[in-house]
């Protein structure tokens, strides 16, 4: 009975401190996430579908959007293309400096997307070397779309490569050998054998990847110039409409971003593979 007595006091204390748990971080998530958003989606409905359909149809709206489909297309392509390149490169080879190279590709994650347009404001800026040679041919970079895509293929580089990295490293290379072994080219190898296997974890990635592109300020902020009705993202375009106390465009704005994050977190979930993250 004592023994008893003793075990039933043991689990009604580990239940009762995960109740408390459970209840702490549903509340700190409602004041920090959930009333934010549910207060802005209020607002923008508090009159009816009308003025939320008005305020995302208007011309300045419309090509924010525009603007940012674009930038966003250019950089999931680019980090697409390298993300996979750079995972085989790290996995299949091995190679002086890949530790560096490893670190260099994670760096976006630790720099103020704010630092990074500065960087390349620095770099691309008309009265730059680099920047006033290319402008001199006819590519302005800072202050238009090519900055923007540089800014937002930055700021969301290591998606696709720690999305695909831990996949690579659980397939192992034995069913590549032997495809090579057998006669089969590169390219044919990651067609058959590489791309098949990575597939899912590939577009986890890309959806991480243009998420983050979607939603990205900081960096665009200061290399657009945020010229309405020219280098106007959706994120920019909520804080200048919020700014000039055009609130139901801010709302609408704001509300069709989350809308694209919660679809966004809803497929990344569906995506997202089995197993750790690099």
């Amino acid at each position: 009975m004592a023994s008893g007595g003793v075990t039933g006091v043991g689990t009604s204390e580990p239940t009762a401190a995960k109740y408390w748990l459970r209840t702490l971080a549903l509340v700190y998530l409602l004041f920090l996430l959930v009333l934010p958003v549910g207060l802005i989606a209020w607002r923008t409905f508090g009159g009816g579908i009308g003025p939320f359909v008005t305020a995302l149809t208007s011309p300045e709206a419309v090509h924010a959007s525009r603007v940012t489909v674009v930038v966003a297309a250019w950089a999931v392509g680019a980090n697409t293309v390298f993300g996979v390149g750079a995972s085989l490169l790290l996995v299949r080879h091995q190679f002086p400096g890949k530790r560096l190279l490893a670190a260099l590709i994670d760096l976006p994650m630790a720099v103020s997307p704010v630092v990074v347009g500065l960087a390349l404001t620095l770099v691309y800026g008309r009265f730059t070397p680099i920047g006033g040679w290319l402008e001199s041919r006819g590519i302005q970079v800072i202050f238009s779309t090519p900055g923007m895509v540089l800014a937002t293929v930055f700021v969301s580089l290591p998606l696709v490569v720690s999305a695909v990295v831990p996949v690579l490293e659980e397939l192992g290379d034995e069913q590549e050998q032997a495809a090579r072994t057998l006669g089969a080219g590169p390219w044919q190898t990651f067609g058959r054998i590489t791309l098949p296997g990575i597939r899912w974890a590939l577009a986890y990635g890309v959806v991480l990847c243009l998420a983050r592109a979607l939603g990205e300020y900081g960096a665009v902020a200061v290399v657009s110039g945020r010229l309405v009705g020219q280098t106007q993202t959706l994120t920019l375009f909520v804080e200048e409409r919020f700014q000039n106390f055009d609130q139901p465009a801010a709302f609408a704005a704001a509300t069709a971003l989350a809308l694209l994050a919660i679809v966004t977190l809803l497929v990344t979930k569906l995506l997202r593979p089995k197993g750790g993250s690099r």
